[in-house]
């Protein structure tokens, strides 16, 4: 497994995502979220979205916190937390593609929603300050990496003790061959997942607690890969040792 070239397409599926202002990739938002929730949410981020999952419904988001979210993209989940926690909280978006933070930066702009921000930056080295963030949510992103390890090392870094995820991601059924675990193509499809033993067993042994898959249902691809959607919330502990 090349590493380097996985990240190179990967990135580079996502900035042609964001130059061509569409997404083919996942599901499409009208086949996650509900009407009322994409109510008032403007074309072009819905355009650039997709997604396995819906993080931020059982996020039980409150007023004034601070939410992050890793590979935020087109912005979909940034706009629902952002009604959320309302003026005196704060929603900053990390994405490793120039052009994705750039047009998700016009979309904030021209609706006016003033409490949403955004970083550049890898999910393995986030340029956030550690114990700073209430919540951290993601939508099929972390399956695009393979050193989940130090994903995950990075967000209990920068959650506050009591901080929580909530995740939706991807993963296998069962161990994947060879030929699709090496493809770089296949990475930046998300469809290479991992088995949810092995992924749980990378939270928990991150120091996670309370570790909960509320949500585990079949993404449909082609081939006969069998991958499934997986919803998992945890909690950082109040004392870390």
């Amino acid at each position: 497994m090349n590493i380097k070239e996985i990240d190179k397409t990967v990135k580079g599926s996502y900035e042609n995502i964001a130059q061509l202002g569409s997404s083919n990739f996942c599901c499409r938002p009208s086949a996650i979220y509900s009407p009322e929730e994409l109510e008032g949410i403007p074309e072009s981020v819905l355009n650039l979205s997709s997604g396995c999952g819906n993080p931020v419904t059982s996020a039980e988001l409150k007023e004034g916190e601070v939410i992050l979210d890793i590979g935020s993209g087109g912005g979909i989940d940034l706009f629902l937390a952002a009604k959320r926690v309302g003026e005196n909280g704060r929603v900053i978006g990390v994405d490793t593609s120039t052009t994705m933070i750039e047009r998700a930066l016009e979309s904030v702009k021209e609706a006016g929603v003033e409490n949403i921000e955004f970083r550049y930056g890898d999910a393995r080295n986030l340029p956030i300050e550690n114990d700073s963030i209430d919540v951290l949510i993601s939508n099929c992103v972390i399956a695009t990496i393979p050193e989940k390890d130090k994903v995950y090392a990075e967000i209990f870094r920068v959650l506050r003790p009591g901080g929580r995820i909530l995740v939706s991601d991807v993963i296998s059924d069962g161990e994947l061959p060879d030929s699709i675990k090496n493809s770089p193509e296949a990475w930046a499809k998300c469809v290479v997942g991992i088995p949810e033993e092995d992924y749980l067993g990378v939270i928990k042994k991150t120091g996670f607690k309370d570790i909960e898959v509320s949500e585990k249902t079949d993404v449909p691809f082609p081939d006969g890969i069998r991958i499934l959607s997986l919803k998992v919330k945890a909690y950082k502990p109040m004392e870390v040792k």
